[in-house]
Order: C-alpha cells, then sequence, then structure tokens
C-alpha cells in the first residue's frame, strides 16, 4: 500500500463512516479498484476507531454529561437523599435524568447489535462489488423513506427497550458491506418516532460500543496487516479519516436536523447502478 492510497482510504473512510452511504461498502469498493482486497478488516477497523474519536469529540459534552449522571446515579444518592444536594435546581435534576436515561438503551441496542452481528458474519458471506451495490440500493431505499416520515417528538427517556432493541437490529444490519450503519440506525430511530436530534445523538453514542467491540474482535489480523500496510502509512490513513471524519460528522449532524438525510439517497442508487453494471 503506497502512501496515496493509504490517504485515499483514510479519507473516504472518514467521509462514508458519518455519511449514511456505507464506508464498509465504499472501502470494500475503493480496495478492489486499487487492488488492495488481501488487506485485512483489521486494517478497515483501526480506521474506524479514528473516527471514533472524532465522535467524541463532536458529542463531548452529551458524552461527559452522561458520565456525570451515571456517576451522580451511582454514588450520590444518599447525599440527595440527605440534603447536601438541595442547590440542585429542578432543570438539572431533569437534565441529569434525560442524560442517564441514554445508558439502557444504549446496552440494550448494542448487545442486540452483537448478538445479530455476530451471527451475520457467521453464516453469511460479505460478497462481491454486485453484492456490496445491491446492498447500497437498499440503503437508499431506506434513507428514501425518512422523507415521507412525521417528524417525531420523543426524547432519550421515551426510546424504551423495544425502541431501542429495533435500532439495534437495524444496527446489527449493518454490518454487510453496503449497508450504512449510521443510515441505518438514525433512519430506524426515525421510523420509531424519536425526534431528530435524539435519532442523530442516539446513533454515534452507539458507534462507541460497536466499534470497540469489532476492534477487539479483529484484533488477531494484526500480524497479517502489518504485512501488506506500513505504520508510517497506516498512521496516515487514521489521520485522513479522523479530519474528514470530524468535518462530515459535524455536516450530517445538521442534516439530521434539517430532516435531510434521505438527499443521500440518489447518490446511493448511482453508486449501486454503477456497482451492478461494472463490479
Amino acid at each position: 500500500m503506497t502512501a496515496i492510497q493509504a490517504l485515499a482510504l483514510g479519507l473516504i473512510q472518514g467521509i462514508a463512516e458519518f455519511l449514511p452511504i456505507s464506508s464498509s461498502g465504499h472501502l470494500a469498493l475503493l480496495k478492489n479498484l486499487l487492488g488492495l482486497a488481501e488487506v485485512p478488516l483489521l486494517f478497515d477497523v483501526i480506521l474506524h476507531i479514528a473516527t471514533l474519536f472524532a465522535v467524541i469529540i463532536v458529542l463531548r459534552r452529551r458524552i461527559v454529561a452522561i458520565l456525570a449522571a451515571l456517576w451522580a446515579f451511582l454514588f450520590s444518592r444518599k447525599g440527595e437523599q440527605s440534603g447536601s444536594d438541595a442547590a440542585i435546581t429542578d432543570f438539572e435534576v431533569q437534565e441529569r435524568a434525560r442524560n442517564l436515561a441514554y445508558i439502557p438503551p444504549i446496552l440494550i441496542a448494542t448487545v442486540v447489535t452483537g448478538l445479530l452481528g455476530y451471527g451475520i458474519q457467521r453464516i453469511f458471506p460479505m460478497g462481491d462489488t454486485k453484492a456490496v451495490a445491491m446492498r447500497m440500493l437498499f440503503t437508499a431505499l431506506v434513507l428514501g423513506l425518512t422523507a415521507v416520515v412525521k417528524p417525531g417528538s420523543r426524547g432519550p427517556d421515551e426510546i424504551g427497550w423495544k425502541r431501542a432493541t429495533f435500532v439495534g437490529l437495524a444496527q446489527g444490519v449493518g454490518v454487510f458491506s453496503g449497508i450504512s450503519r449510521s443510515g441505518m440506525t438514525i433512519s430506524a430511530g426515525l421510523f420509531a418516532g424519536l425526534d431528530r436530534t435524539t435519532a442523530g445523538e442516539y446513533s454515534f453514542l452507539l458507534s462507541i460500543p460497536a466499534i470497540g467491540g469489532a476492534f477487539l474482535l479483529t484484533l488477531k489480523d494484526a500480524g497479517s496487516m502489518m504485512e501488506t500496510v506500513s505504520y508510517g502509512n497506516l498512521a496516515l490513513a487514521a489521520l485522513a479519516a479522523f479530519a474528514s471524519g470530524l468535518l462530515s460528522l459535524k455536516l450530517l449532524l445538521k442534516m439530521i436536523k434539517g430532516g435531510k438525510i434521505f438527499w443521500f439517497a440518489p447518490y446511493l442508487v448511482a453508486l449501486g447502478a454503477i456497482g451492478l453494471l461494472f463490479g
């Protein structure tokens, strides 16, 4: 792998990781185009880790608030009952409850995703270029349906286990190359009646344990990866993925709030058609 190839793969990963156009599908197509099909899956996962830092930076306030709410729930209950936290306002109590409400749905969806994703990888082949193209067309259909869904009003405290399971199943299907994880989870959240902000934040918060788990499962490929990718090119690809991911995540969050993620459907239709014709 050359430095130019590493840079190209990193940029594509960062852009496509958050925009609902399937980063795995784009990487698979680009690898085939560049003759890099032998590069292990761990390379892709490391690029996912790089974009994960973009999630942490963009959503840092929400993540810190969730962790603070969890800490207060676990260790401050006695203090609250004794009146030592009397200075806490009603608004702060509501915000703490709102942030704490994210935790059960994240855990439920992560377990569902893990079980489904493991089953998919064991039973179904990832497929060739034409299979990836077909899945891109499926993603386009799902994104297109969001254009006719009425905006929901449910916040994190109304996700519940049923909606969390539904979103977790959608994320599990995103294991297939060509199906966008972010596109499926955001769309599932919107279909379940979540408000746009919650659907977007929930999707990207779910990516943290999903990407971390995938990284641990693919560490066994580290030796074979370094036979085809140098440390310098790996670092270059990861840096490019982080930078482009940071920009694309900020863009997508704005588009989610504006109800415009269906804009990506025509692009996926065109790319899927090209993949079917020339794959």
